[in-house]
């Protein structure tokens, strides 16, 4: 991959520049910079969302008949970027980055026409039912049942750790519909409306304080067997490939280079840095984020567009988990003694350093452990 950008990409920069100077307002800047959870909240993110709908931008990753954009791997990263540096809001990305794709490789007609212009435009707000209080990284001993009964199924069981669940309108939930003697077999996948009767959302609150995490309950809920994606028992294949996109097609080091601007913002006033030791640190996590963005160019480049990114986004993932966290942890050093101060600081901005940290904690949780991400390198990568 060539980095010197061409005339023509130095064109699409300034048209993304002079586009986030144009659409992004203060508001949705200080919402992403305030931001200590996981994701913004719906009203930032969403906003955002309908903003580059409207542009035709908000799909990166998908093919183009789709709505993608059809960019090649250097102008989506120029858009990551830029947009990250403004301090744009992330996009929501269960609909875009992790349940349009699964539609669109194991969906049927009816269900792309259906769902996936709702995804692109915002209209449905998705979560994601994996995890359930006894299958965490253990996914496939997951218990939520789904029993066929006539054109509908019926769903009993519990999810856990859904994040925005109290947000969304839909779920795509794996369930278990029949028991087989290898587990994954017996594993397909369901779309659910939240509204149906015998759904409930209970909140689970965070170590940093957020809302950002639900258990969900289902208690004879009926879905339409039409909102099966793919075969009965092929969940646990489309719950690969989703786990694929949603660790692989991710640019994280613009993300991470956004919070450092944030750490370095947040702690302006006391001059941390100016601290031999604290300076030192700084240095050596950024470097740590430029080895970190040019491994993601090389994933990035062998993708077309929609392209599947494989046993390498284990590796992406591992690394941009532990990164956030090493990010996270800067911030609080930086602090100092403040950080003892939950609020209250002579900048607020640094009020959202000490729970981002605590919150930071589960980076290396969710999405798949580490410990889940090194099997994964050391079986398909590694050979062993």
């Amino acid at each position: 991959m060539d980095l010197l950008l061409t005339e023509a990409q130095q064109a699409f920069r300034a048209e993304v520049r002079a586009f986030l100077a144009a659409e992004l307002t203060p508001a949705l800047r200080e919402g992403q910079q305030r931001s200590a959870g996981v994701y913004p909240e719906p009203e930032i993110s969403g906003a955002w969302q309908r903003t580059l709908h409207c542009k035709g931008w908000v799909a990166p990753t998908w093919p183009v008949e789709h709505g993608g954009t059809g960019w090649n791997a250097i102008e989506r990263f120029i858009f990551e970027c830029e947009c990250a540096l403004a301090g744009a809001p992330i996009v929501y990305p269960i609909g875009i980055r992790l349940a349009g794709p699964v539609i669109l490789a194991y969906g049927t007609a009816e269900q792309k026409a259906t769902w996936l212009p709702r995804i692109l435009s915002g209209e449905d707000y998705w979560c994601q039912g994996f995890s359930e209080p006894g299958a965490g990284s253990d996914l496939a001993s997951l218990a939520t049942r789904a029993v066929r009964e006539g054109d509908d199924y019926i769903v009993n069981g519990s999810k856990i750790w859904t994040t925005h669940a109290h947000h969304a309108n839909r779920m795509f939930a794996l369930v278990r519909t029949a028991d087989t003697p290898k587990r994954q077999d017996g594993i397909s996948f369901l779309v659910l409306d939240l509204d149906t009767p015998g759904i409930e959302v209970r909140p689970i609150r965070s170590i940093g304080g957020d809302h950002d995490v639900n258990q969900v309950f289902f208690t004879d809920v009926r879905v339409p067997a039409a909102h099966r994606i793919g075969a009965e028992g092929q969940g646990w294949e489309q719950a690969k490939y989703l786990l694929e996109f949603e660790r692989g097609t991710g640019l994280f080091s613009s993300r991470l280079r956004s919070s450092m601007k944030r750490l370095e913002d947040a702690t302006a006033a006391s001059r941390p840095f100016a601290d031999p030791h604290l300076a030192r640190r700084l240095a050596e996590v950024a470097i740590e984020i430029d080895t970190f963005e040019m491994l993601e160019l090389m994933t990035l480049g062998t993708l077309a567009p929609g392209a599947n990114p494989g046993p390498v986004s284990s590796v992406l993932k591992l690394r941009a988990s532990r990164l956030k966290q090493t990010v996270s942890a800067l911030g609080v050093e930086a602090l100092g003694a403040e950080a003892l101060r939950w609020e209250g600081h002579a900048d607020p901005l640094a009020d959202v350093l000490v729970p981002d940290h605590l919150n930071a904690r589960a980076a290396t949780i969710f999405g798949g452990a580490s410990e889940i991400q090194l099997g994964i390198i050391a079986k398909s990568i590694g050979g062993l």
